[in-house]
């Protein structure tokens, strides 16, 4: 059975994006090596490589606009090219089609479509797509939350747990540490 896996950044005081729903605050100097080595390797073998990437609209829109560019390619040639090559599957009841290559436009019922993806054993992940994770957390089948905490207080934002209802227990299962004050927890739900 195919595990679903979020990998998102956050404020320390729990944001994942401003009031203006602007995530780049979480890009940081673009020539941090420690760092940009950890996202190539997420990419291409760890968090992203290898699975699909669930999106919502929102999401998807912007990576669209960036990944398949020649800007992207020459800043982060490993990174754009797992992005671009991967499978994307992108919820939407209101987009009309997908242009970005490999992707896959679903229309229908978040949760029941991937309960159906879930059947499969390609692992999944999800980048940003706050509204994706509240529900698949509220009908628990996240099965890992990848978070990195970086070292900044936005004062407003949202959480990508607007909705939750339900008490959601979890246990921490890694901690990574980075000079650039960034760190990276890793936690799977309690069952």
């Amino acid at each position: 059975m195919a595990k679903i896996l979020v990998f998102n950044s956050v404020s320390l005081d729990g944001y994942f994006t401003d009031e203006n729903n602007d995530m780049s605050w979480a890009h940081k100097d673009p020539n941090d090596a420690e760092w940009n080595a950890f996202v190539g390797e997420n990419a291409s073998g760890g968090a992203a490589g290898g699975g699909a990437l669930l999106l919502g609209r929102i999401t998807y829109e912007l990576m669209a606009s960036f990944w398949p560019t020649p800007a992207a390619m020459e800043m982060m040639p490993v990174v754009a090219k797992s992005m671009n090559d991967m499978t994307k599957i992108v919820f939407s009841r209101s987009m009309k089609k997908a242009s970005w290559s490999n992707t896959k436009l679903v229309k229908g019922d978040l949760v029941a479509e991937v309960r159906k993806l879930k059947k499969s054993d390609k692992d999944m992940v999800i980048l940003g797509s706050g509204t994706i994770v509240s529900q698949l957390t509220q009908a628990r089948l996240i099965d890992e939350y990848q978070l990195v905490v970086n070292p900044i207080v936005l004062g407003k934002g949202r959480t990508m747990f607007e909705g939750v209802k339900d008490k959601i227990d979890l246990k921490r299962t890694n901690t990574r540490n980075f000079k650039n004050g960034n760190v990276v927890l890793s936690y799977e739900p309690t069952k």
